[in-house]
């Protein structure tokens, strides 16, 4: 049997973009918009049923060979200014963190300020939250690309 454990992180992520808040949330709440910046290594295959109650999973796979999936489902949605969503991350058939995460969007001057807020547990030995947070800015990153491509 392997040793389980339990490693809790949270960390925030402030971002200002030079894009209005409706556009913001337009990259997050919509399929075509989202694939353009948000997406792991060797990603095959994703679907959105953005809804309060709603799910949005994404797999695919590693040039080692492994696979990769996030399996979301949306609990709050304020058009414009919030999304709160929860997710399993798996690498093979291993769950390796449960997290609940937070997008806050407002305005700010003529763009917006976005704070993503992930509490979450890593699990059996996966206690890299460092890793997590470092992908989260770089997907944070590309989602300003996307919006200054869009102007």
């Amino acid at each position: 049997m392997s040793e389980r454990s339990a490693t809790h992180a949270t960390f925030v992520i402030e971002r200002n973009y030079p894009a209005a808040p409706a556009r913001v949330f337009q990259a997050f709440s919509d399929p075509v918009a989202k694939r353009q910046w948000f997406g792991g290594p060797g990603e095959t295959r994703s679907e959105m049923d953005f809804r309060v109650g709603g799910r949005e999973t994404a797999s695919g796979a590693f040039p080692d060979g492994s696979t990769h999936r996030f399996d979301a489902r949306y609990h709050d949605i304020v058009p414009g200014e919030r999304i709160v969503f929860s997710y399993d991350m798996h690498i093979d058939q291993r769950r390796i963190s449960v997290s609940l995460a937070t997008v806050e969007i407002a305005p700010q001057g003529t763009g917006s300020r976005l704070v993503f807020t992930e509490q979450g547990v890593f699990l059996d030995g996966y206690d890299d939250a460092g890793s997590r947070e470092r992908g989260m800015i770089e997907l944070l990153d590309g989602l300003g690309a996307f919006l200054s491509r869009q102007d």
